[in-house]
């Protein structure tokens, strides 16, 4: 009888959850986007550094820091998230989480910077901060100062919208430890009519002036958009009996999503 392998804690997820609504059949393209942040993080990881991959929401950024390192560093890459203002609390708290650590998370906090300090000393660790945007200036702070001890061995990998590249520009001791900056930006036409077919199925062999009309009617180059209107063309599709994807489909599609298109 076979064991699945344990499951760690902060460990990347799957490629599949990589995708918006979980999209059965979506694949992960080799967009322009992508191979440069694959870049970026293979520079940000060699040089022991910090790096921000920042943009408006659904254009690939998380996606595109999971696939790169899934290649990159699968094994030392610790990851965590947070959907509400954190706190430095929060950060220890998380890190003591996805790393693992045993026992009881320390009650001081000079105590627990000791503990993860340590651990983050013992091996080369990439450490992770989806939705960044949440941070504060001291949360900010708090990564910094476990960056700049000269015992840790990590690089630090922020993906998060606008705001959290707004607040590291405007603190120079911040900014000036930021080894890449990087934007995530919507998909262009010509990207999009390359890119989209190669995404999912559902969009092989339709012609190249429907798939503009989508983008620019309702996508607009947002690969989390695509992915909606993907999965609504094809519960439609498979709701009909029907097989190819037109503009009756799509007007349904647009009625879903209340894009008035």
């Amino acid at each position: 009888m076979t064991t699945a392998p344990a499951v760690r804690p902060g460990m990347l997820p799957p490629e599949r959850a990589d995708h918006y609504l979980n999209l059965t059949g979506a694949r992960v393209v080799a967009t322009e986007a992508l191979r440069t942040t694959q870049d970026n993080i293979a520079a940000t990881l060699q040089a022991r550094a910090m790096m921000v991959l920042s943009g408006a929401a659904g254009n690939g950024k998380s996606l595109s820091v999971n696939a790169a390192l899934r290649h990159l560093a699968p094994r030392t890459t610790y990851r965590i998230a947070f959907r509400s203002r954190p706190t430095p609390r929060d950060i220890r708290h998380e890190l003591f989480r996805a790393l693992a650590l045993p026992g009881e998370p320390p009650a001081r906090p000079i105590e627990f910077d000791t503990v993860l300090k340590d651990a983050l000393a013992r091996s080369f660790h990439v450490l992770v901060c989806d939705e960044a945007q949440w941070l504060s200036r001291e949360c900010f702070e708090y990564w910094r100062y476990l960056w700049d001890d000269p015992a840790t061995d990590i690089a630090v990998v922020f993906a998060g919208g606008d705001g959290c590249a707004k607040v590291l520009r405007r603190e120079p001791m911040l900014a000036s430890r930021v080894y890449i900056w990087q934007q995530a930006l919507p998909l262009t036409l010509p990207e999009v009519l390359a890119t989209i077919p190669a995404f999912h199925p559902l969009w092989d062999g339709v012609d190249a002036d429907l798939i503009a009309l989508v983008d620019k009617q309702a996508a607009h180059g947002n690969f989390r958009a695509w992915a909606r209107i993907t999965k609504h063309a094809a519960d439609g599709l498979a709701a009909q009996g029907r097989t190819h994807v037109d503009e009756h489909l799509l007007r349904q599609v647009y009625d879903r999503l209340g894009t008035g298109a």
